[in-house]
């Protein structure tokens, strides 16, 4: 492991945004997607529970776009389903019930009056940019922010030819255990190099779900156990106070190492060091 371990303002120096920014007004498969169903509802002659039907039953990928005309996201859309139909499978309902998407809809969220209301509504300016402000089609989540770093780490380790656990837990001290992104050689009692792999862009009770995480592995550890972690992405500089918690576990020596995409050459380093230490490579 390095001997001179940065600043916190030298680390916090080498963070840089994991998303892309994406042009909002330039089309997507989702977005050109929602754009032709709405095409197709205003298209419609009237709007009723008997056009709706037909409507979704011809187009039974398209019902979270129902959704979005009484203000549900798609997972939201799901629940609804699930708590009133018994499925959040909406394809295959809407194929084989879609009379029955219709009227949960009306009834619940009034879905034939907020549809004719608004299918032919002039927006302005102002109103699109209150609905981009809601909308996450041309956002990436969190999710695959975080699985980049964590196919990033997961290369480095198969390059070294580093047996895996991959989002797993390992054991520590006294039979406890806690969360880790990539465990070198496995999970459980076997993991011998655990590492956090912790990307955000946007900001939030993730991140402070992230130090806990991270503080948990250091908490649990064997003094024999590696501790490391990927920490990146501009959303962790409008949650410092959390960064430097972070970083002063590495200052105190509770982890091992903390490193972004832009100094993983130093991670590889490193994990190579510690496996060789544990004999998890040839010398």
């Amino acid at each position: 492991m390095p001997a001179a371990i940065p600043t916190y303002d030298q680390y916090a120096a080498t963070l840089s945004r994991i998303t892309a920014h994406v042009d909002p007004t330039a089309g997507t498969p989702e977005s050109l997607a929602i754009k032709s169903a709405a095409d197709s509802l205003a298209a419609l002659p009237t709007i009723d529970l008997a056009t709706l039907t037909e409507w979704i039953g011809q187009h039974p990928n398209d019902v979270p776009v129902l959704g979005l005309v009484v203000g549900l996201s798609q997972e939201k859309v799901k629940n609804a389903l699930k708590q009133h139909l018994g499925t959040s499978g909406w394809v295959t309902l809407a194929r084989t019930d879609p009379g029955a998407i219709a009227a949960m809809l009306d009834h619940e969220f009034a879905l034939v009056t907020s549809l004719e209301l608004q299918r032919h509504r002039e927006y302005a300016f102002g109103d699109l940019l209150v609905a981009r402000a809601g909308t996450r089609v041309n956002a990436t989540s969190a999710a695959t922010a975080g699985r980049l770093v964590e196919d990033r780490i997961e290369q480095i380790a198969a390059d070294l030819g580093l047996p895996l656990g991959l989002r797993t837990r390992f054991e520590g001290r006294n039979g406890q255990t806690a969360p880790c992104d990539l465990a070198v050689p496995t999970g459980g009692a076997a993991a011998q190099i655990v590492v956090a792999a912790k990307a955000f862009d946007s900001t939030g009770s993730k991140l402070t779900d992230a130090l806990r995480e991270i503080r948990d592995m250091a908490n649990v550890r064997k003094p024999t156990q590696f501790v490391m972690a990927v920490v990146d992405g501009i959303g962790w500089l409008n949650r410092a106070s959390d960064l430097r918690q972070i970083h002063a576990l590495w200052e105190a020596g509770e982890i091992d190492g903390l490193y972004t995409l832009n100094t993983l050459d130093q991670f590889k380093t490193d994990l190579e060091q510690a496996a060789r230490l544990r004999h998890l490579v040839a010398p």
